[in-house]
């Protein structure tokens, strides 16, 4: 024994002491204005019992965890988040991935899903596969291209309001529009790669955020055209122009439930955008991992890397980042459909810049340039809001604290890309 703080090898009594207590600290400056300050009318209560055991909780709680962390297994477990995890994985050649069962599985879990889900679950779960074609969207410009977009949620407001204006002063449906929105939105990111070609990192990150607020605000402004803040409504799905409301809207139109004489359900209009989103995310997902196999996803990963190396070898840095620039929009175009029939009504406080924020967490937290992150991530940062509702409270302290974590336990996103590698052929020297 080197000193009478110290109970055994490894242990140190004085360093979880000031462990606990700069937790404290940190404690009572994020809950001290949120848990001890409760507003009454013009005045406030100051609720110092309250705050006192949160601080008390959070040191006790602080202290155990560095007394763990002295021991063999905390030591283990902390050595998990010291390894350096940065940089593509390769996979050895032999090996194969679990995905060949576990999509299969998963698709036959979704075709199950609406059967069984409630009506308010179906929702949660639409708004989920919206944003994974968000995050899958950005995934393509920021996870491989390595391209700052914080204005991404113009794309998606373009997708949504292309639906609602086309439907009002075209006649235009759905079905119609599902292509269109997503060339548009493909042509805005294509006018938007042009004049932002030459910039990089934060010079870049502000150029889009700025576009994505001029299209919120002309949305927002032109009222003879949008609606302004008054928004403007959009059109149910149709399937071969049979609707899903229990009266159809159009005149002589025939629902859906009575042209095959079922009962009527009101969550058909769900479970029919539901079935159409599962097909569209399928589809997304098939075509951008094809894409990443080939020459121009390399060319993405080329650039995100080393544009100047990327010049160097040839490739045309213009082109690539355009490539870049109108494949994700027209995901997002595709997502702002699917998001305006789902509402039946949109208008701009629908597409703030929190909205870009949250689809930059998505690819963030799954992973840059990892697409089932990019999924699995979509849904924790959609569902989780929804299962922490009965905290409303605290609901978006408790969210931030759960990203905290995460980038700590997880810098590198919950799945990091990896690459299959390659066995040297008999005959050829390694």
């Amino acid at each position: 024994m080197t000193s009478e703080t110290t109970l055994h090898e490894g242990f140190s009594l004085k360093r979880c002491l000031l462990d606990a207590v700069f937790a404290g600290l940190v404690a009572l400056i994020v809950f001290g204005p949120i848990v001890g300050v409760v507003l009454d009318g013009y005045s406030f209560n100051f609720e110092g019992q309250r705050l006192v055991a949160i601080i008390a909780v959070v040191m006790v709680g602080r202290f155990l965890l560095s007394a763990f962390f002295t021991t063999s297994i905390g030591m283990r477990f902390l050595s998990r988040f010291e390894t350096d995890n940065s940089g593509v994985y390769v996979r050895p050649p032999e090996y194969k991935s679990r995905m060949r069962w576990i999509i299969p599985l998963v698709i036959a879990l979704a075709i199950c899903f609406p059967f069984v889900a409630t009506k308010y679950v179906l929702t949660v779960a639409i708004l989920g596969l919206i944003y994974v074609l968000l995050g899958l969207g950005l995934n393509i410009v920021v996870g491989l291209a390595g391209l700052l977009d914080l204005g991404y949620v113009a794309f998606y407001a373009i997708g949504a309001y292309g639906l609602a204006l086309g439907y009002q002063y075209l006649g235009l449906g759905f079905w119609s529009m599902l292509p269109l929105s997503a060339l548009m939105a493909a042509a805005a990111g294509a006018l938007l790669g042009f004049p932002v070609l030459r910039m990089h990192g934060d010079y870049l990150a502000i150029v889009t955020l700025g576009f994505g607020e001029i299209i919120r605000l002309v949305l927002n402004n032109w009222l003879t055209f949008t609606g302004g803040p008054n928004g403007i409504s959009a059109p149910p799905p149709t399937l071969f122009g049979l609707e899903f409301g229990r009266r159809a809207k159009e005149e002589g139109g025939v629902p859906f439930h009575e042209f095959f004489h079922l009962t009527y359900n009101p969550n058909l209009k769900f479970i029919f955008i539901y079935a159409i989103l599962v097909l569209v995310v399928l589809l997304v997902l098939h075509i951008k991992h094809r894409l990443t196999h080939m020459p121009i996803g390399r060319a993405w990963e080329a650039l995100r890397e080393d544009e100047i190396a990327c010049r160097s070898m040839g490739l045309n840095h213009v082109l690539v980042k355009l490539s870049a620039f109108t494949l994700g929009a027209s995901t997002a175009g595709i997502a702002g459909v699917f998001f305006a029939t789902y509402q039946g009504f949109v208008n701009p406080t629908s597409f703030t810049f929190f909205e870009s924020a949250l689809i930059l967490a998505i690819v963030v937290l799954g992973g840059m340039g990892s697409t089932v992150g990019v999924v699995l991530a979509a849904f924790v940062l959609t569902v989780t809001p929804e299962l922490l509702r009965s905290f409303a409270e605290y609901r978006v302290l408790l969210f931030g604290m759960l990203m905290v974590v995460m980038m700590i336990w997880r810098p590198r996103g919950l799945i990091r890309i990896n690459r299959s590698g390659f066995g040297v052929r008999k005959g050829v020297a390694p």
